[in-house]
């Protein structure tokens, strides 16, 4: 796994937060690249369009600092696209302006609204919301009809984006009545009469949800990919990894006599990942498997199995240790030779379960809490309640996330501990967690979660979980 330990500069640049004026921005641009650094400045939507991108190119330019650009689509697009408004339509206009309704303190606004309404095709106002009252009377003084339709499109291309749809001459007294914030985009045009007709983010699965998703590092993005293509806005915090135990002579010993077991039986994805490396590192040959019959703990386990063509001969109706145990108990002679080569801190239940079969029960990695960073922003989201559901995968990934979250709350010199542990308490007692298996919900529910467990352990049962969920929030 590549590993980036690049550093972060956070330049905020909203309306009501500049963390940092645009000079100094340009100047550490300059400054980190004289140093020799390689320095990407990420902005949101296009570096171009009014991005300041061409101001902080003048300065590289002029000290013959090479760079390059990324284009990207801008909100003037992305957000109407996402509620459903064509920004052009050949049956209604064929022409789309794009002005910005922020202006320096100070300055004056020479927007020519005559030559706007002119050109009768659709007009967006980006930065605008502090000014709406402003652009409102501009367009009317100029003679727009009252009538026309505008939006006024909040939050865009989010989980919780809203829109106001209304006729230009009401549209400043809809947003007071629903005490509008930025940030926001203002279209007025034909266009905006479409809508309701063309919607399409919130009718899909999971439109609407935003999730915070805690995983292994290397299993969280195949996750976060499946629940995004339904519709899903996806906070990723990868609260623990997996580490391989590299000198394991049980291991080794065990490989060594491979043919003596008649079972082998694997708990999760990253035990079977984490077995075939130790037998390629090994140089143990694949057909030394023979005739030995596998077992494994759901589907996600079988699929990594196929991976390396082999198909489980038994997966329990259950996926957790105890059913597991149980179906192999039943279908394995007494005496047989069992290998279970899985997590350190594997359940109990299973080996239980086997009393009347001779057990290797073989740890072959460790989880440990990933020191993982949350996401900018996800403390706000946490506590304003923006995040609909935690999806927990395993006892060790509650245990994780609540030790991310309690980083947000205790500060590195132990000041104002007290107080900031019951903010603690009190955010993740307010969570809904979203859990595969009855003992992942047990843990939730020790920190005072509301839990909902998916009716099989698995991620489709959990996604089919999420979506009912969704459904009941519209309802």
């Amino acid at each position: 796994m590549i590993t980036f330990t690049a550093e972060k500069i956070y330049v905020c640049m909203r309306s009501d937060d500049h963390t940092m004026i645009q000079q100094r921005i340009n100047r550490l641009l300059l400054e980190y690249a004289l140093e020799g650094k390689k320095v990407v400045r990420l902005k949101g939507g296009d570096p171009f369009l009014f991005g300041r991108g061409g101001e902080e190119l003048e300065l590289l330019a002029a000290h013959q600092i090479p760079f390059e650009v990324v284009p990207g689509v801008p909100s003037a697009f992305s957000v109407p696209a996402y509620q459903g408004i064509p920004v052009t339509h050949r049956d209604i206009c064929s022409s789309v302006h794009i002005i910005t309704g922020h202006h320096q303190e100070g300055a004056v606004n020479h927007v020519d609204y005559e030559a706007l309404v002119r050109t009768e095709g659709t007009l967006i106002f980006l930065m605008g919301v502090a000014s709406l009252d402003e652009i409102c009377r501009g367009l009317l003084d100029a003679g727009m009809d009252p009538d026309v339709p505008a939006a006024l499109l909040m939050r865009g291309t989010t989980a919780h984006q809203e829109r106001i749809l209304s006729p230009l001459g009401t549209l400043c007294r809809e947003a007071k009545r629903q005490d509008v914030k930025t940030p926001g985009v203002i279209v007025v045009g034909e266009v905006c009469a479409l809508a309701e007709r063309f919607s399409w983010y919130e009718k899909m699965p999971l439109g609407g949800m935003k999730l915070l998703l805690t995983r292994p590092q290397e299993r969280i993005g195949e996750t976060s990919r499946k629940l995004r293509d339904l519709g899903a806005e996806v906070l990723e915090i990868p609260t623990i990894r997996t580490v391989r135990r590299k000198n394991n002579p049980a291991l080794r010993q065990a490989l060594r006599r491979l043919e003596q077991y008649e079972w082998i039986v694997f708990t999760s994805p990253t035990g079977v990942r984490i077995f075939f490396e130790e037998l390629r590192d090994q140089r143990q040959d694949l057909r030394r498997l023979g005739q030995i019959r596998i077992a494994a703990m759901g589907n996600g386990t079988g699929k990594e199995l196929e991976r390396h063509g082999l198909y489980p001969d038994l997966v329990p109706e259950v996926y957790d240790g105890e059913h597991l145990g149980q179906a192999l108990a039943g279908a394995a002679q007494p005496g047989a030779r069992v290998l279970i080569p899985r997590a350190a801190a594997g359940n109990r239940a299973l080996i239980d379960a086997l009393s009347r079969q001779e057990v290797d029960d073989i740890p072959i990695y460790d989880t440990v809490i990933a020191g993982a960073e949350a996401p900018d922003g996800c403390r706000g989201d946490l506590e304003n309640g923006e995040i609909d559901a935690v999806i927990f995968t395993s006892a060790s990934c509650v245990r994780g996330f609540a030790s991310v979250t309690e980083g947000m709350y205790f500060s590195s010199t132990g000041t104002e501990a007290y107080s900031n542990g019951e903010a603690h308490r009190d955010l993740l007692s307010g969570l809904k967690a979203v859990c595969i298996g009855k003992q992942t919900a047990r843990e939730a529910e020790s920190f005072g979660m509301k839990t909902v467990v998916s009716e099989k352990a698995d991620m489709d049962s959990l996604t089919e979980c999420l979506i009912r969920m969704r459904n009941k929030m519209k309802n």
